[in-house]
């Protein structure tokens, strides 16, 4: 018998997502797709009998908006709503912008699949010429961030998310989770993962394999030391889950035509 249990999810798929291109710290509202998934992710929940107490969420409009388009769904819109940058998107640094295709076909798909999956490896950081620079640290939900706006990142490894997460984990969520609150986590596919490595101490070999669709609720059952009682569930279609994870895992590989 699980003493706790959290729903953990990346938001629905973005308009950068859509267009196989690193997001990031851009700030992106959901793709018509991705509110769709979003809505029939709050069904399911819904229809699951999920009743939540508190919702995390990072300070990104596609994590937000997943967290309000499943409330709704779910007649729950009054829970309270937490956003904070530490469980923001891995910072892609220079790579912010670019498409995953193109870059397989240029840089191979190997070298490519390090860049998003890897445990410690950290792309190129950003420089204050990249095109998206000013748009990300002239931003004014970082003026508001519990670190100075020259301590933010400016280029991501899995680990260096972790490193940022962590202290928000233990600090804000943790203890909400032990009051007995039943817990949402909207956030990202790397903040999730990262989230995912440490509650289930998945290897930093390991965790390059582990991928997760857009939109599509994430159970984790613990103990009373917040160990996991079993793996992690997806919920819903489970024919239709690893077909999503499937097209994920192609978005860093070279388009048929072009090989």
């Amino acid at each position: 018998m699980a003493k706790y249990r959290l729903v953990l999810l990346r938001h629905g798929e973005g308009a950068w997502t859509k267009e196989n291109r690193f997001c990031s710290w851009v700030d992106q509202k959901l793709s018509s797709d991705g509110i769709k998934e979003a809505q029939n992710c709050g069904k399911h929940l819904k229809a699951l009998g999920f009743e939540f107490d508190l919702v995390f969420t990072s300070v990104l409009s596609r994590s937000i908006q997943t967290a309000w388009l499943i409330l709704e769904e779910m007649g729950q819109e009054w829970v309270p709503i937490q956003s904070s940058w530490r469980l923001n998107e891995r910072h892609y640094g220079a790579l912010i912008g670019l498409n995953r295709a193109e870059m397989a076909l240029n840089h191979g798909e190997e070298q490519v699949k390090i860049w998003r999956r890897s445990y410690d490896v950290t792309p190129p950081p950003i420089s204050e010429s990249h095109p998206y620079y000013a748009e990300i640290y002239n931003d004014r939900r970082y003026k508001c961030s519990d670190v100075s706006q020259d301590n933010l990142p400016k280029a991501e490894s899995l680990k260096d998310v972790l490193d940022r997460l962590l202290p928000y984990w233990n600090e804000k969520i943790v203890p909400e989770l032990k009051s007995g609150k039943m817990i949402l986590i909207s956030a990202h596919g790397n903040s999730s993962r990262a989230l995912l490595k440490h509650v289930e101490g998945i290897s930093d070999e390991d965790i390059i394999n582990v991928t997760l669709p857009t939109g599509v609720p994430i159970l984790l059952e613990l103990d009373e030391n917040l160990h996991p009682l079993g793996p992690h569930q997806f919920l819903g279609d489970q024919e239709a889950i690893q077909a999503a994870i499937k097209k994920v895992e192609d978005q860093g590989k070279v388009k048929s035509a072009e090989k």
